[in-house]
């Protein structure tokens, strides 16, 4: 909501303002789709709402911080709409986000974010210059999935591995070399080895956009709830699929990287052991399954997750007595109720209908056959699903490349999916190449 806070400060003047269509709801004619609205934006990582986003130095230098309402005048129109810091804006420019505000969209639509039509022209419907901004002293709170008790100050673990192409030549194993040390080498765990068929995924950050196409396609194959923009702000939210955003580098101009974080399938699950009902286990095929009806909501698993990938529904989020929405949700999905635990399933329905096809053929699920919700709506094929235990599957190649790496492998957690790291190519001219070695972030 708004707040007041503070008197308003002197105006800034000269700024330039880019009207550009909203990474989810674009122009806001899909405003009132509510899977759109909770999908976090790339790059800011908010959902249901809009602001106007400034550089962290013009932020600084107008003593702003993300929230604050800023009133921004151009000709006799003004807009009030919060700020959001945004590394890689450039200085004196606001980028401000069309699609919001809307008063006749529909039950999801109609209320959300600020309407910034009413600065632009006919003659100017993309870039205003010369606009005026004055520090209101008001407040707006902005749900963000990305900075809930962020640790900025613990030491680096390698999430990200990054090498140039100079340096990749030099070192294709560079990697692997970033591994920290492991633990201990005990385990509560058997060496379980899956004679038939075990499932495993690779994620390329290379061509990962950040896109966030493999989220809505997850909450729709899965029937994965809406929370709404309170749930958000208490970090509730329900997509079993999250893009991470990471930055690097100078704030004006840095590097950025997307990292798509479903459930890592761990071999040597750390939710397994705490739950006291046996509601998370191994399945023959080596998939981390959940039994929604063993679970008592202990919560006990997300606690002891390192990836942070388990969602717990806190209320009942579904709908379900409008008759349309059973029309919309996946027969094969099974709709989860309040204190219930839920998860990235590796989609298990497709394994299990491509299962039944071969069977009736009486042949193996070949190659390919399997392709998880996630994956079939990756625009750039970042991600692939297969057989690991299939040495000529796509998959096992893949984790076979000295770029393959696990998240957190120190935890000895043993995680079936896994990701490639990212080789840059940058100009040289532009950007000499460090001396120093590639470096995680």
């Amino acid at each position: 909501g708004v707040a007041a806070q503070g008197a308003p400060a002197t105006p800034a003047t000269g700024l330039e303002v880019v009207f550009r269509p909203d990474p989810s709801v674009y122009d806001g004619r899909f405003a009132n789709n509510a899977w759109l609205q909770e999908l976090p934006k790339p790059l800011t990582k908010l959902t249901w709402d809009n602001a106007a986003l400034i550089s962290p130095t013009t932020a600084e230098r107008l003593m702003l911080t993300d929230g604050d309402i800023v009133e921004l005048r151009q000709g006799g129109r003004s807009v009030r709409i919060p700020v959001w810091r945004a590394p890689g804006q450039p200085a004196d420019t606001l980028t401000l986000h069309l699609g919001y505000g809307r008063t006749r969209a529909g039950r999801a639509g109609n209320g959300p974010g600020f309407n910034v039509n009413p600065l632009r022209t006919v003659a100017a419907p993309d870039v205003l210059t010369g606009v005026e901004l004055v520090k209101t002293g008001d407040r707006y709170e902005l749900a963000c999935t990305q900075d809930h008790w962020t640790l900025d100050d613990t030491p680096a673990r390698n999430l990200i591995r990054v090498a140039t192409s100079v340096e990749y030549a030099a070192d294709p194993q560079f990697a692997k070399k970033q591994e920290r040390e492991p633990l201990a080498d005990i385990s509560m765990y058997g060496n379980f080895k899956n004679e038939g068929y075990a499932w495993g995924m690779t994620i390329d950050q290379n061509v990962c956009t950040g896109c966030n196409s493999c989220v809505v396609a997850c909450q729709a194959e899965n029937n994965v709830p809406v929370v709404g923009k309170e749930q958000v702000l208490n970090g509730r939210e329900m997509h079993w699929l999250r893009v991470d955003r990471y930055y690097t580098g100078d704030l004006e101009n840095p590097e950025t990287y997307h990292q798509p974080m479903p459930c890592q399938q761990c071999e040597a699950a750390p939710c397994e052991v705490v739950c006291p009902v046996a509601a998370t286990s191994h399945n023959n095929e080596g998939l981390n399954d959940m039994v929604y009806n063993r679970c008592v909501g202990t919560r006990y698993c997300s606690n002891n997750c390192p990836y942070k990938v388990r969602r717990f529904n806190f209320l009942l989020y579904q709908d379900w007595n409008t008759p349309t929405l059973w029309l919309q949700r996946n027969p094969d999905v099974t709709v989860r109720s309040r204190g219930v635990m839920e998860k990235c399933t590796y989609c298990v329905q497709r394994i299990n209908q491509a299962r039944v096809t071969a069977k009736l053929d009486d042949r193996p699920i070949r190659d390919g056959e399997v392709v998880t919700a996630c994956q079939s709506a990756c625009p750039t094929d970042a991600i692939v699903f297969g057989n690991i235990n299939d040495p000529n599957s796509r998959v096992t190649a893949l984790k076979a490349n000295p770029l393959n790496y696990s998240l957190l492998a120190e935890l000895n957690t043993r995680p079936r999916t896994s990701y490639m790291a990212i080789v840059r190519n940058p100009n040289v001219e532009l950007e000499p190449a460090a001396p120093a070695a590639a470096e995680g972030r």
